[in-house]
């Protein structure tokens, strides 16, 4: 029997309009055999919450290049973590000061990635990552 694919969410919270890095590694993440789901531009915390729970991921995925991380991607994960007890592995990327860091991973998240990162380098991490918590 084969082993279930991984389920990676990704998602734009605020009003970033700049989308075509995380859609290159939607594309890439579905090469490397995760099923992909990319909500899309401008969602609120609480809608990537419910998308998270309908399409019951295994992964949480923030992209941020408008300076917004600090106050969206903790208030996503803190809706998250509110509704569902379900255990998510939440990565994040963008345009991330190195201060921000080590805040963003207070407030759960696994892995920041900035710009340039391999595709595979963040593939290796989610699969290492999601069949440790399996």
């Amino acid at each position: 029997m084969a082993s279930k694919k991984i389920r990676v969410l990704i998602a734009k919270p605020g009003l970033d309009g700049h989308d075509r890095g995380v859609k290159v590694l939607a594309q890439g993440l579905r090469d490397a055999g995760m099923e992909v789901i990319y909500l899309g531009l401008r969602l609120t915390p609480e809608q990537i919450a419910q998308a998270v729970l309908q399409e019951d991921t295994d992964v949480v995925g923030l992209s941020s290049l408008s300076g917004a991380h600090m106050s969206l991607f903790p208030k996503t994960i803190k809706i998250i973590k509110e509704i569902s007890s379900k255990h998510y592995l939440f990565i994040c990327g963008g345009i991330i000061p190195q201060k921000d860091i080590p805040k963003l991973k207070e407030f759960g998240m696994a892995a920041v990635f900035g710009p340039g990162t391999a595709i595979a380098e963040i593939s290796k991490f989610i699969q290492a990552s999601v069949v440790e918590a399996r």
